[in-house]
């Protein structure tokens, strides 16, 4: 491994790591993710999962910044992103046309953080610290008024 890889790629193995300490039984969506098949990963304890248009998602991305970012999954062939938020999440998005949040227990089907499967990759990787899209990040960015840049008073 060399020295311009290896930093990314420890924090890849970091976020597959993340991935599979939210669920009950890692064993098993680990060999889903060796037959290169999708896993699913229920939503609840660890995150809850809110689905929105890919391109419109891209966007956001820019308009919301790296540093404010946390795991967000791409399916390229049916054209959806799902953004992980936290799992205490309650109706703070429920205005936003653009998103549909999925209840505890929803299964999201994965592919590895490290490689894509089936169309699905992730855009934005866990990188094994746990952070999670700040929702009013992704409300300003999706709602009504999201335009190149959020709003001043959702920094605040």
């Amino acid at each position: 491994m060399s020295k311009a890889t290896g930093p990314a790629q420890s924090l890849r193995q970091a976020g597959h790591a993340w991935l599979l300490s939210c669920v009950i039984c890692p064993a098993a969506i680990q060999r889903a993710w060796d037959a290169e098949e999708l896993a699913p990963i229920e939503t609840g304890p660890h995150w809850r999962a809110a689905e929105a248009p890919l391109r419109q998602s891209m966007d956001a991305i820019k308009r919301i910044g790296p540093d404010r970012l946390g795991p967000v999954l791409a399916d390229v062939t049916s054209e959806r992103a799902w953004w992980l938020l936290p799992p205490c999440l309650d109706d703070e998005l429920d205005d936003i046309r653009l998103l549909t949040v999925h209840p505890r227990g929803w299964p999201l089907r994965c592919p590895p953080v490290l490689y894509p499967v089936r169309g699905r990759v992730w855009v934005e990787r866990p990188d094994g610290s746990g952070r999670l899209t700040d929702p009013t990040f992704l409300g300003a960015a999706l709602g009504p008024g999201g335009g190149p840049r959020l709003p001043a008073e959702a920094f605040g």
